[in-house]
C-alpha cells in the first residue's frame, strides 16, 4: 500500500466515524456501537501486539459476513448438522442424514452445516440448495466446500474455528448430530456444555443413529457409567438431549419442543419465556406444583413483554416470568415439555413450527 493509498483511506475513514458519531444519538443500537468503539480506543491506547490486532480485525470480518447474511433469514428456524466429513454417499449414515435433512426442509426448516463433505453434504443434498447454509473454513484436507453449497450466497468462508462455531450454535434452533470423530464428539461436548450452563438454547439436540445403529446408544452407556452414576453431572441433564434411530422421532422432537414454547430471555436476572400461546391459570399453578425446585424465590407466573422489551419482535406474545436458579437445566429443558403439553397454538403455528 503506497503513502497516498494510506493517506485516502484515512482520510475515509475520519469521514466515516464522523457520520457514526452523528448518527448514533438516533440508533437503537447507539448502547452497543459505543461500547465497540471504547474497546476499539482502549486497545489502540494499550500496548498490543501486530497479531492480535490482526485476530481481531480478521474476526470482526467472519461475524461482519455472518451478521449480515443471516439477517435476511431471523423468521425462519434453522437445523444445524454435525456429523463426519468423511462417510461416504453409500453409507447409511450419509443416507440416515439425506432423509433428515430432507424432512425437516419439507418442514420449512433451513438447514446448517460446515460445508463439507459427508454428513455435511449429505445435510445440503437432503434440504436443497434454496433451504442451506454453508459454515466452511478452509483445512489442508477434508474441507473443500461439497457441490451442493458451493458458489451459493448462503456459503461463508470463516477464518476461524470459534467465529464459525459461533454462528452455527447462534443462528442454530435445533442440533442434530451424525456418528464423527473427533471434530463432532467436540461439537456435541460443547452444545451439552453450554445447554447445560446456560449459555446456549434452551433448543433441542437429537442424536441420530441409522436404524440398528449403535454409535449413540455406546456413547449414552460411556456417559451414563462415568459421568452419571460418579455424579459429574446431574442426574436430570440427559433431558438435554434425545438419542433416536428414528427419523420420525428426530423430527417431533423438533418439532414438540416448539409446540407452545417460543423463545427465552432474561431481564434483571429473571427468565422470560415466550409463548405462542397463553396457558391457564390451573396450568400455570400445575408447573408451580411440579417445578419450584428450581426457583430462587417466588413463583412462575403469567406476564406480559416487560418494558425492558419494547423493542423486541415477538412483543405481543403471551410470556411465564421466573427467578429460575440458573443451575438446573435439565429440570428447565423438563418444564419446557410440560409446557408444550398445555396450551392451545393456532392451527397456522401448527402448522409452521419454523416461523419465529
Amino acid at each position: 500500500m503506497t503513502s497516498d493509498t494510506s493517506f485516502e483511506t484515512l482520510e475515509s475513514l475520519q469521514t466515516d466515524i464522523a457520520e457514526l458519531i452523528n448518527r448514533l444519538p438516533q440508533s437503537k443500537h447507539r448502547q452497543f456501537i459505543q461500547q465497540a468503539l471504547l474497546t476499539i480506543l482502549r486497545l489502540a491506547d494499550d500496548e498490543v501486539e501486530r497479531l492480535d490486532w490482526k485476530i481481531l480485525s480478521a474476526s470482526l470480518a467472519d461475524m461482519e459476513r455472518g451478521f449480515q447474511m443471516f439477517y435476511n433469514y431471523r423468521h425462519v428456524r434453522k437445523v444445524t448438522i454435525f456429523g463426519s466429513a468423511r462417510l461416504s454417499p453409500t453409507t447409511p449414515e450419509y443416507k440416515m442424514a439425506l432423509e433428515f435433512a430432507r424432512r425437516v426442509a419439507e418442514l420449512g426448516f433451513m438447514v446448517m452445516t460446515g460445508g463439507g463433505g459427508g454428513i455435511m453434504q449429505a445435510g445440503h443434498e437432503g434440504a436443497g440448495r434454496e433451504n442451506s447454509f454453508g459454515l466452511n473454513i478452509q483445512l489442508p484436507f477434508e474441507q473443500q466446500a461439497n457441490p451442493y453449497i458451493e458458489g451459493d450466497r448462503k456459503l461463508i468462508h470463516f477464518k476461524y474455528f470459534f467465529t464459525r462455531k459461533l454462528f452455527l450454535l447462534k443462528e442454530s434452533d435445533a442440533v442434530a448430530v451424525f456418528a464423527g470423530g473427533f471434530g463432532t464428539q467436540d461439537e456435541v461436548f460443547e452444545c451439552m456444555t453450554l445447554s447445560q450452563t446456560g449459555k446456549f438454547g434452551p433448543v433441542p439436540l437429537v442424536l441420530i443413529d441409522h436404524p440398528g445403529g449403535d454409535y449413540w446408544h455406546s456413547w449414552s452407556q460411556y456417559v451414563d457409567k462415568h459421568l452419571l452414576q460418579t455424579g459429574l453431572v446431574s442426574p436430570e441433564d440427559p433431558s438435554l438431549y434425545t438419542i433416536t434411530d428414528n427419523i420420525d422421532v428426530a423430527c417431533d422432537a423438533i418439532i414438540k419442543f416448539f409446540q407452545v414454547y417460543h423463545s427465552s430471555r432474561y431481564v434483571n436476572n429473571r427468565l422470560v419465556i415466550r409463548l405462542k400461546s397463553d396457558l391457564s391459570d390451573a396450568e400455570v399453578e400445575q408447573l408451580n406444583a411440579d417445578f419450584s425446585d428450581i426457583l430462587v424465590q417466588g413463583k412462575i407466573e403469567k406476564t406480559q413483554a416487560l418494558p425492558q422489551e419494547g423493542q423486541d419482535e415477538t412483543y405481543n406474545l403471551p410470556r411465564l416470568i421466573l427467578s429460575f436458579n440458573q443451575r438446573d437445566l435439565g429440570r428447565l429443558y423438563q418444564m419446557i415439555a410440560a409446557i408444550n403439553k398445555m396450551g392451545k397454538p393456532s392451527a397456522e403455528d401448527r402448522a409452521h413450527p419454523e416461523l419465529k
